[in-house]
């Protein structure tokens, strides 16, 4: 290096070495290279030279000015990647220490078998309708037979509300979803093959009755059908419901202002020494087709209710019908299922 040169390259290695910190190198770069900066002094001393040495002292300040750029470069790298390796090694994650419990939540055995319920009818062909929750007496009660002395429409069996319609019709808590089979009834033609499901009210509550509580009910109307169709249809709902399960299965007369004839379904789970009853059904009553201007000489057709919680106390051997919504997270934890269980149509038709 020429003399002309005021900067030692040794003396600034050994001060570089004993920097430890960036900020330190980031100072010690703007002395050397910076505007005011040794090298950028050095560089203004070549406007006093003639040609040939301007030529020579440029091409040495050239190469000085590299090997600083080089010396100061790699002392920062070195205290950059120390600085990572540090920080890496604060932030390890220790795979010895156990993990984080994840809070997951659970499908409401309700929801389970709500959804279980409606596929398995959905799979048979069953259509899906709905109606209000809030309805008139005569689509829940008049139009589906039931007369006015009948003891569902007195005030301890059904929630009235003080509010009526614009024509004064009574307005209540509807008891059953039937309501809406009557309304589609009304607006379409036969054929019809639907579920309604839903919430329904009753003024009910004890262990295996509740204020509100879930329900799905079927209608199947055409031509010709018959109590073998609805047998054949519960039998397959049953079936595949207590899948895995053996079980036998009668059909009990009874009474129902909407069919006729009626009957209980009762099911047993221990080869018949005892019967529960599991739901209502029978073939839908003339009248109810002529409150909706469907000719009973030419369609009949069958229905069904079911209640979602008494499906699922008897598959899951619940005790208590209140304990569904008592929303006791314990008891939603133990009898809850998760969210992949959860029965899908698509698992009914690959299987």
């Amino acid at each position: 290096m020429t003399s002309r040169i005021s900067l030692d390259i040794a003396v600034l290695k050994r001060e570089l070495e004993i920097l430890t910190t960036i900020p330190d190198v980031e100072v010690k770069k703007a002395k050397y290279l910076g505007r005011s900066g040794i090298i950028t002094q050095e560089f203004q001393k070549l406007g006093k030279l003639s040609g040939e040495e301007k030529k020579s002292f440029g091409a040495e300040l050239n190469k000085v000015k590299l090997e600083v750029a080089d010396l100061i470069d790699t002392r920062l790298c070195a205290l950059e990647t120390a600085k990572l390796n540090s920080e890496l090694q604060a932030e390890k994650i220790d795979v010895t220490l156990p993990p984080r419990e994840r809070k997951l939540g659970t499908i409401h055995p309700l929801s389970y078998v709500f959804e279980e319920m409606v596929g398995i009818l959905a799979n048979m062909g069953f259509g899906i309708e709905s109606g209000p929750e809030i309805e008139t007496d005569y689509y829940n009660f008049t139009a589906l037979n039931i007369p006015e002395h009948h003891p569902a429409r007195q005030s301890h069996d059904t929630f009235y509300l003080r509010s009526e319609t614009k024509d004064k019709k009574k307005l209540l808590l509807r008891t059953h979803t039937s309501n809406g089979q009557i309304r589609v009834m009304e607006r379409s033609n036969p054929p019809f093959k639907f579920i309604s499901p839903g919430k329904v009210y009753r003024c009910d509550y004890d262990a295996t009755h509740s204020p509100m509580f879930q329900q799905i009910e079927g209608l199947y109307i055409d031509r010709d059908i018959n109590m073998g169709h609805l047998r054949g249809c519960l039998f397959e709902l049953l079936q595949n419901f207590f899948v895995g399960t053996k079980i036998d299965i009668r059909f009990r007369p009874s009474f129902f202002p909407f069919t006729e004839p009626s009957a209980e379904v009762d099911i047993s789970l221990d080869g018949g020494k005892k019967w529960l009853e599991i739901l209502g059904c029978g073939m839908v009553h003339p009248n109810v087709l002529k409150n909706v201007n469907i000719d009973p000489k030419k369609y009949q057709g069958f229905a069904f209710g079911a209640g979602v919680e008494r499906f699922a106390m008897l598959k899951y051997k619940i005790d208590d019908l209140r304990c569904f919504y008592e929303n006791d997270i314990r008891w939603i934890k133990q009898n809850g299922f998760r969210f992949f269980d959860v029965p899908r149509l698509i698992d009914r038709v690959n299987t």
